[in-house]
């Protein structure tokens, strides 16, 4: 292999062992391990299984593959997703995805994204509801809140269906996109479980088509629904109808005018459930931990976010998120630290010429949103931070997850103080990446102090 200018580019070779009882957390560590050991050559291969991985870290060879409108086929680990979205804009390749993506870009402009602030708000007030139950009480799982809460939103946005998750989350729905999403990361890290006949007959398989069954029902009775004039968004009694992303799809048409098929529309919509709110929630718990370990920078997020909003109890705004700039640092730079999607993945099927790098991030393990601010972030490489992947396929719904996720932490942090007794520096935070929701194995406690509610982990 070549880089741009023609000379050799070297690399090493390593094995992950990805024996049956290992698990997700000590997968992980591994490909950490290796990165941190070789960091100073171009590119490692990584044997996962039978399968030889390319995976690079460096700013410029990554902005080779990711901005190279030829190099747009996803990795065969997106397979293992098909059976529940189908090829939808995360999935699909070559002319469906260039169709898809130029028909789907519109839904999120910001018009429509101002729409959507409002059910952000009403899902996050109850969300802090369910927290201030736990005042002066035992320690409670605090991650397990976000997550629920997190999908209340994407349901209601995505098919302006209010599932009350954060109401019930014993509900057969809840419950089958919580367990397909671990069973679709089960299965992309165990190769014995790679073949569907194997995988069909296995325990997890049979969960994994139950849920599924679960899964497509409930979307297709939303469409139906949609299409028969008999789903109403205006559920909640107001007086402005809300548009859902479903009303959109049922609505886009393609370059030649033609509009998405009933599989099509389907395959979107759940994509959109899919990729909206687990990655959220990831984010915004690490990002309330973040806080709470470091009080001198959550002191400033409240100085912030008394000077927007003073002492007025009125719902935010698309103006007031914009002024919240110290709050979109805090968040960018958990980003950086803990980034939901650690890995994207690619098929290079042509000739390739080829976050917490110290280069781009001095004291790249220390947590410093100035990091962020437009004088330190001007000159720094686009490739050296893309927590939301880069390119011609990069997320299309990043201006909703980040307008989510700014939306929940202001609410909390309007209400609560928050504290934690476990130390920065003991988290390792190298080693935890890509852990992701383990974050819910920390329990929590609530007090009130100094006119603040006080959340302390435990």
């Amino acid at each position: 292999m070549e880089d741009g200018g023609g000379n050799a580019v070297f690399t090493t070779g390593k094995k992950v062992d990805v024996a049956r009882e290992s698990s997700e957390r000590s997968f992980w560590k591994q490909v950490i391990n290796y990165s941190e050991e070789f960091r100073n050559i171009p590119l490692l291969k990584l044997w996962i299984g039978p399968f030889p991985h390319m995976l690079l870290y460096h700013q410029d060879t990554i902005e080779v593959v990711l901005r190279n409108s030829t190099f747009i086929e996803k990795s065969y680990l997106y397979q293992f997703l098909q059976p529940w979205l189908g090829t939808g804009l995360l999935t699909s390749t070559g002319k469906k995805w260039h169709s898809r993506r130029k028909m789907l870009t519109p839904t999120f402009h910001f018009t429509i994204l101002v729409d959507f602030l409002e059910v952000m708000i009403e899902q996050a007030n109850i969300l802090v509801q369910n927290l201030e139950q736990h005042l002066d009480k035992d320690p409670f799982n605090c991650s397990l809140y976000i997550v629920l809460c997190t999908l209340d939103i994407i349901c209601e946005t995505a098919m302006g269906k209010n599932i009350a998750a954060q109401k019930n989350k014993n509900s057969d729905y809840v419950k089958a996109v919580q367990s397909m999403s671990d069973l679709i990361h089960h299965r992309q890290k165990s190769p014995w479980l790679w073949p569907s006949l194997l995988y069909n007959i296995s325990g997890k398989g049979r969960q994994h088509y139950t849920n599924l069954k679960i899964l497509h029902s409930f979307t297709d009775k939303q469409q139906e629904q949609y299409q028969n004039g008999s789903a109403s968004n205006n559920h909640r009694g107001k007086n402005k109808e809300r548009k859902a992303f479903l009303d959109m799809l049922l609505n886009a048409r393609d370059e030649d005018g033609k509009k998405l098929s009933y599989t099509g529309i389907r395959e979107e919509v759940d994509t959109f459930m899919f990729e909206g709110h687990d990655t959220t929630a990831v984010a915004l718990s690490w990002a309330i931990y973040l806080l709470a370990s470091h009080p001198e920078i959550q002191r400033k997020v409240h100085s912030e976010l008394d000077e927007v909003f003073g002492d007025s109890d009125h719902h935010i705004t698309m103006e007031d998120l914009k002024n919240l700039r110290y709050l979109e640092c805090v968040i960018k730079e958990a980003l950086r630290l803990f980034p939901s999607v650690p890995v994207f993945a690619r098929n290079l099927n042509e000739e390739c010429y080829i976050s917490r790098d110290p280069d781009n991030f001095p004291e790249p393990e220390k947590f410093r949103p100035e990091r962020f601010f437009p004088e330190n972030s001007a000159e720094r490489h686009p490739y050296s931070y893309i927590p939301f992947s880069a390119g011609p396929r990069n997320c299309i719904g990043q201006r909703f997850a980040l307008l989510e996720e700014k939306t929940i932490l202001a609410t909390i942090l309007q209400h609560f103080w928050i504290e934690t007794k476990q130390k920065y520096e003991d988290v390792a935070c190298s080693k935890k990446v890509y852990e992701g929701l383990d974050m819910q194995g920390e329990n929590y406690n609530i007090t009130t102090a100094d006119n603040y509610h006080h959340c302390q982990q435990t």
